[in-house]
């Protein structure tokens, strides 16, 4: 049995899941204006539509990274992970 089938502590470890995406949220988007900042010193200024892409894809990659760390610290501290059985597989 899961720690997530307590409503109050599911509701604490998504809202701590939550909170680690913001942040990686916000990382990803300094992450990206600095990456965008750099390239504009070292090529030159950008294009808007090479801006654009450079700011989604560096903040998807981080936004990515975080949610599914976020995803496996919520499995492994919840106990959901030791909550399957092996002779069910």
């Amino acid at each position: 049995m899961s720690r997530l089938d307590d409503p109050e502590y599911a509701r604490f470890a998504w809202r701590r899941f939550r909170r680690l995406l913001g942040w990686s949220g916000a990382i990803g988007l300094v992450a990206s204006l600095l990456a965008v900042w750099l390239v504009g010193e070292a090529y030159g200024a950008l294009g808007w539509v090479a801006t654009l892409a450079m700011i989604g894809g560096v903040t998807g990659s981080v936004l990515m990274a975080g949610a599914l760390m976020g995803l496996t610290f919520l499995s492994s501290g919840t106990g959901h992970d030791e909550a399957i059985d092996p002779r069910d597989l």
